[in-house]
């Protein structure tokens, strides 16, 4: 606690502590809106299947479609499983009809793979099937590949924790593999993952804890998906903690989620 008291407190957005234990009782708060039912991720579904949209493009035939979603069906798989085990389409085919179906670009396939110094945490890159395709520190930009579906609470959230701003397009599963084998972390960053639940009070006192050891100077909270991500920052190091707590999710209209966050700075 001293190591933080005696650089001045911390200061939360208009608010200043003068110790860790007011800190983490601010995170508290904090943390306990985030693990609420006030956060509702509204998950946006599109409206053709990817089924329709591969026959809308020519890519499946009635026969070929109707046959498919009978063998899905009966093995219990997701539709393209059985297409890429019956061969009746191929990886680039259905990643077009999921961009189609988000309306998001695809990335080129013949696209070389970039090497990438990544802050975004492993466990959320993997959970969201997403990757960095490209980034650039001077416009706080990155092309953010996607699998599956456009994970909008992972873009709020890049946004409100890294200032980052993430364009989404879509890419293979093949294509994501091979690029995260090629992300590395950036410098003095380390990634911690609370996977058995906890209380709000049980995370304040994990960031608290944490703050001490890197001397945060600045902490920021937010939500994605079903895991709370808090960044802390300080001189020695950046860390992310990431709380596993259970999706509150709901079905409506429009997509993305509301998160909420605060920046918490030091004042040294």
């Amino acid at each position: 606690m001293r190591s933080l008291q005696s650089r001045g407190g911390i200061c939360v957005g208009d608010l200043w502590y003068c110790s860790v234990d007011c800190f983490a009782t601010a995170a508290r708060t904090q943390l306990s809106a985030l693990t609420g039912g006030s956060v509702l991720e509204m998950r946006r579904n599109p409206r053709l299947s990817l089924g329709l949209v591969l026959l809308s493009k020519g890519y499946l035939t009635d026969d070929q479609l109707r046959a498919a979603t009978a063998e899905s069906k009966l093995h219990g798989e997701p539709l393209e499983t059985t297409l890429l085990r019956l061969g009746l389409a191929s990886e680039r085919k259905i990643v077009a009809a999921r961009a189609a179906q988000w309306g998001c670009p695809v990335m080129a396939q013949d696209r070389e793979v970039q090497h990438i110094e990544s802050d975004i945490p492993p466990t959320l890159m993997n959970r969201c099937s997403a990757v960095p395709l490209h980034s650039s520190a001077t416009a706080k930009r990155l092309v953010l590949g996607f699998v599956y579906r456009v994970e909008h609470s992972l873009l709020n959230a890049l946004k409100l924790v890294t200032d980052f701003r993430a364009d989404p397009c879509f890419i293979t599963a093949t294509e994501f593999e091979e690029q995260m084998e090629h992300v590395t972390s950036i410098a003095n960053y380390e990634e911690v993952v609370f996977e058995d639940a906890q209380t709000p009070a049980q995370m304040a006192r994990n960031v608290g804890g944490f703050a001490i050891e890197i001397a945060a100077k600045e902490a920021r909270f937010a939500r994605c998906r079903d895991y709370v991500w808090t960044r802390l920052a300080g001189k020695r190091a950046t860390i992310d903690l990431l709380f596993r707590v259970e999706a509150a999710t709901q079905t409506g209209r429009g997509a993305g989620s509301f998160i909420l966050q605060e920046n918490i700075r030091s004042i040294g």
